[in-house]
This record gives C-alpha cells, structure tokens and sequence, in this order.
C-alpha cells in the first residue's frame, strides 16, 4: 500500500470532488503535507480521517430496507 496519496487520490477513493478535499485540508479536518505546490497526504491520516468520519455517522436500518441510511447526529 502507498504511503501517501494525492488531494485527487483521496477524492477518487471517498468519490467527492477534488476541491472537497483542498476544503478539508485548509479547515485542518485532514493533515496534509505540502510540497511545493501540491499536498501528500499519509496513509495514516486519510485512515485518520475515515474512522473520524465513521464516528460521525450513524447508521440506520429498518427491518424491511437493506439500505444504510445515513443519519446526522
């Protein structure tokens, strides 16, 4: 596995626009470190930030929906 991934990789893997991710990194919700004029992001931080993101969100399931619902605390 990598050690550290690119703005554009983390957006591809959590499936959101790239600029979500420069959002995240200037509002400190990821660590980055910048080189240059770009941003490299450790593997574990972007792991980091996903149990932090799981903490956050709730799932739901009813009995007859299969589907998580996402709720916000």
């Amino acid at each position: 596995e990598k050690e550290f991934y690119t703005p554009a990789e983390i957006a591809e893997k959590l499936r959101v626009n790239i600029m979500t991710i420069y959002r995240y990194i200037k509002a400190g919700k990821i660590n980055a470190h910048k080189l240059g004029k770009d941003f490299r992001i450790s593997t574990e931080e972007y792991e980091r930030f996903l149990r932090v993101l799981r903490q956050k969100t709730n799932m739901k399931y009813s009995e007859d929906d299969t589907r998580a619902k996402f709720i916000d605390p």
